[in-house]
This record gives C-alpha cells, structure tokens and sequence, in this order.
C-alpha cells in the first residue's frame, strides 16, 4: 500500500486500486503529469481500499474489477453501505457489456475498458471528477434500451448475480473451492451453494461442465480483453 496526501486547493486527489502493479505504475504516472490532478494512495485489495479512502479523502477512485481477494464491486457496495460518497471510475478489462451496468447498479460513476487510449481515461476521468456519468456510446445506447423495453429476464452469464459471476470466474482460473473460499472470505459449503446455483442457471449437469464452460469463458474475455 502507497499512500502521499496534498494540500494544495485546486489538486483533484485520486486513488488507484488496481491489482496490476506495472499498470498501477503507469497510470500514477499519467495522472501525475496532470497539471491538476495528483495520485495520494495506491492499493490491490479492498481493505487497503477502504483506508486510502478514510485516510486521503480523494475526490476519485479508479478502481479495477479484479483485486487481490474480494472483487472491486464488493469494494463499491462496501463503500456505499459505509456512506463513503466519493465518485468511482471503474477501469477495468472485462466485458464492458457484462459488468458496467453491475458497476453503475452498486454505485459507481462510470466504467471504461483498459484499451482505451490513454487521453479517453483522462476524459473519463475528468467527466466523473465534474460529477457526471460516462460510459461508452455503446453502453449507453443499451441502457437506454433496457429501460425502455422495461424489465426483462437474464438468461445465461448475464443472469448470475454478482457473487455468483465472481465465484464462476475464479472456476475459469482454475482455483479450487477451498482457494476460492480463502480469497473471499467464505466457507466451502458456501461456495459450494454458489457453484451449485451457477450450475443450475448455466443448465450444467455437473463439476466437470462448470469447470469446462468457466475456463472456456474466462479464456474468451482474455481473448476480447487483448
């Protein structure tokens, strides 16, 4: 954990919570190089998280979806339910599709792709920084028609809850029950009950077809995230 505070009026202070450490580098980097903008915390997990944000009281976080236990969108709905009103910029590699309106939904104020170019991060960052909302033209047109065609029915991925796509992915990197139970703070029977669910939304009969689809999706995302 990094942590370095600022004074000075006028500074937007912004913390990275990313798990990536050359990343976590550069983008400092590029944040630092903004005549108003300064980094004062950097992290890879939710309770380093949390502290940055009691302790340095940045205006933003950039926060990604994976962390080094607990995922980011725990981290947003924790900082919800503590009341810690400050804007959230997820930056993140996966599925856009799949995971901005997750993100939105817990609390954040935006969501954009790792493979943006460096400028459009910048933009999304000065565009929450100024209190408003971004999200890519893609991502908003279909918004826009989720609310308009009303309420319908998940099918497949898109249908597991947020937990539950957590636990899925962790399947897809290979880690055990008991692994995945460590890095979630969660008991095995837990995490059975949670596979057993994906199972049954998925339409899998059985360990060997969770684990197949789960590495075959994770794998996906990598290829789409490249």
């Amino acid at each position: 954990m990094n942590m370095e505070r600022n004074g000075s009026t006028g500074i937007a202070r912004v913390l990275i919570i990313e798990d990536h450490p050359m990343l976590r580098e550069r983008l400092a980097e590029l944040i630092e190089r903004q005549e108003n903008m300064q980094v004062c915390g950097t992290t890879d997990n939710i309770a380093d998280g949390l502290f940055l944000v009691q302790s340095t009281q940045p205006q933003l976080v950039v926060l990604d979806i994976t962390l080094k236990g607990p995922s980011g969108l725990e981290l947003i709905k924790e900082m919800a339910a503590q009341q810690l009103d400050v804007p959230i910029l997820v930056l993140s590699m996966h599925e856009e599709m799949l995971y901005a309106e997750r993100a939105l939904r817990a609390g954040a104020r935006g969501y954009i792709s790792k493979q943006e170019p460096s400028e459009q991060i910048l933009s999304a960052i000065r565009q929450v920084l100024l209190g408003q909302t971004y999200l890519s033209p893609q991502m908003t047109a279909k918004i826009v028609r989720t609310f308009s065609s009303g309420p319908t029915q998940l099918a497949g991925i898109a249908g597991l809850t947020d937990r539950e796509l957590e636990v899925f992915e962790l399947i897809g990197r290979g880690q055990t029950t008991r692994q995945i139970g460590i890095r979630l703070n969660l008991g095995s029977s837990t995490v059975e009950t949670y596979r057993a669910r994906i199972k049954q939304k998925l339409n899998l009969e059985n360990a060997t077809q969770l684990s197949h689809e789960a590495v075959r999706w994770v794998q996906s995302t990598q290829v789409s995230a490249a």
